[in-house]
């Protein structure tokens, strides 16, 4: 059975305009920054913890040796909330029996996050926050925590299950407690920080 998400959570954008970027979506949605360091920044005009994501191409890749021609500038990815633990894992077990399996999965600290790529190579998250309320979300967002490992800690959904077979819950992971090794996916952001 297919499970779906609830909402679209946030977009994630690559560029080489940072600065001219953060003033536009502040412009334009009146977002504020919720966290920044010298790769990226998260912003939100409501209550989410993040709507927009901004990587800083000219700190990740300095030189350029990335040509913008491979949509290196642009849309790195949407990201898709669903309702609870048990529907994100559902709907891993759906694709997987389909043949789809994520590329990356990465507890945030914020979110517990599954990356999958579609046939053309459009990047989708689909991610559960790993607090109850959105003020929760967005005191970690915006604290100390968040700022030991942004990136997050790969994790293995068959791990996972394993122990919810053997008696445990998919809610004993919800809040990460290890923030080392920062995922290698990333490496170029994650180095960064």
């Amino acid at each position: 059975m297919t499970t779906t998400p609830k909402a679209l959570a946030h977009v994630v954008y690559r560029t080489r305009r940072f600065a001219e970027m953060l003033a536009w979506y502040s412009a334009v949605f009146g977002a504020r920054i919720q966290h920044q360091n010298p790769a990226m920044s998260f912003l939100t005009f409501d209550d989410e913890h993040h709507r927009f994501a901004l990587l800083d191409l000219s700190v990740i890749d300095p030189d350029g040796s990335e040509p913008e021609t491979k949509n290196w500038v642009g849309v790195d990815h949407l990201a898709w909330t669903y309702p609870s633990l048990e529907s994100l894992f559902a709907n891993y077990e759906h694709c997987k029996a389909n043949g789809i399996e994520p590329y990356w999965c990465v507890h945030h600290g914020l979110t517990i996050s599954m990356y999958y790529a579609d046939p053309d190579g459009n990047q989708m998250e689909f991610q559960v926050d790993a607090f109850d309320t959105a003020e929760e979300c967005n005191a970690y967002i915006s604290g100390p925590p968040f700022e030991v490992n942004p990136v997050g800690v790969e994790f293995d959904p068959e791990e996972w299950l394993a122990a919810v077979r053997e008696g445990g819950s998919l809610d004993d992971f919800r809040v990460r407690t290890v923030h080392e090794p920062v995922s290698p996916i990333r490496g170029a952001v994650s180095a960064l920080l």
